[in-house]
């Protein structure tokens, strides 16, 4: 069937897992009388994991372990680099990823179990490295609070990137870990553009929202950048040099970008939004991608694929350094995050 729109979601269609050994193919044959549907319900479950921190080893990011308390995302970014991790539970990276979630239920009690073990060495934890934490449903179940009010207490380090304006909702708690240099901020705004970011990120904050975000954190203390995420070329990258403006003059005191990626099904995914809805600019945009990625749509090597190669890179590398020098965002502030005042979690004693 072709592809369809739906209101408030990312994809236009829903691919089987990559893992199924059988799939179904929908053809009209012109007898078809189902019902369309135009609206596509969440349906949350709980997600019975029984650790959650993940340990990283990757040399393209800054943080050595995080927490994602949530599986798939509502926000319905239809660039999401974390759509094929859906296909490991047997669903679509497609509409699936932003309307069958996953919450951990456990996660404040396993946190506190792990950082008590013997061996655990502190490190900063990044929130929102796959999935975001300040999603819609945060709002319900409340575990990156949970998670916040746990780090503080342990006086652990965190890093959180989200593009959700719930994080405001946490200014007690971000307001005490920066007092003691223990949280760092990332806000995502990979453009200004209010009209593209309603089909390219449709349950996200408006771009002018976000960055209001920017200046109540930064008003509050708490230490707040800006990642222009993804670079999308020909598309937004025009938007680099005032996204780093606007987010400069609301507080922001460091920034970073990273390129497009079209990891696995993200790439079939994207191009059928590109096609339906900046059909003017599709091929144009897979024609850069493919020259910054040697022909391909994507390169998943360590210092490739959150950059790309060439002279088209070198460009995007160049305008943003140039813009990120000049707007004073060259400050690195993540590295500064105090690991020295850990304190394993206390075991609360029953009372009888």
């Amino acid at each position: 069937m072709n592809p369809v729109a739906h209101k408030g979601r990312g994809a236009l269609s829903n691919h089987e897992s990559r893992y199924r050994q059988a799939t179904t193919h929908a053809e009209d044959d012109g007898w078809w009388q189902e019902e369309v549907v135009e609206r596509v319900t969440t349906v949350v479950q709980a997600d019975q994991s029984k650790s959650v921190i993940t340990h990283n080893q990757s040399p393209d990011v800054p943080f050595d372990q995080s927490i994602n308390p949530y599986r798939g995302c509502e926000h319905g970014c239809i660039y999401c680099f974390a759509r094929p991790t859906h296909a490991y539970l047997d669903l679509s990276p497609g509409l699936d990823f932003e309307s069958r979630l996953f919450y951990k239920p456990r996660t404040a009690e396993l946190l506190r179990q792990e950082l008590s073990h013997p061996k655990y060495v502190c490190k900063p934890i990044g929130l929102g490295t796959n999935t975001d934490p300040y999603q819609p449903i945060e709002k319900r179940f409340r575990v990156t609070r949970q998670i916040l009010e746990t780090l503080l207490e342990c006086r652990h380090p965190v890093t959180i990137v989200t593009k959700g304006t719930l994080i405001l909702r946490d200014l007690d708690l971000l307001e005490a870990l920066a007092a003691r240099k223990l949280v760092h901020v990332m806000m995502s705004v990979p453009t200004l553009d209010r009209s593209l970011k309603r089909t390219l990120e449709p349950r996200a904050a408006d771009p002018a929202r976000r960055i209001r975000v920017i200046q109540a954190l930064s008003r509050r203390g708490v230490p707040t950048g800006v990642l222009v995420a993804p670079v999308i070329p020909a598309l937004t990258d025009h938007h680099i040099e005032s996204v780093l403006e606007r987010c400069a003059e609301a507080g922001a005191t460091e920034a970073g970008y990273v390129l497009l990626r079209l990891p696995r099904e993200v790439a079939p995914l994207f191009e059928e939004w590109l096609r339906t809805h900046r059909p003017d600019r599709a091929d144009h945009v897979l024609s850069i991608m493919r020259q910054m990625h040697g022909g391909a749509a994507y390169d998943a090597r360590y210092g490739r694929r959150q950059t790309g190669a060439g002279p088209f890179a070198e460009l995007l590398r160049k305008r943003f350094e140039l813009a990120r020098r000049r707007h004073g965002l060259d400050r690195e502030r993540r590295g500064r995050l105090d690991c020295s005042q850990f304190r394993p979690p206390v075991e609360q004693m029953a009372l009888f």
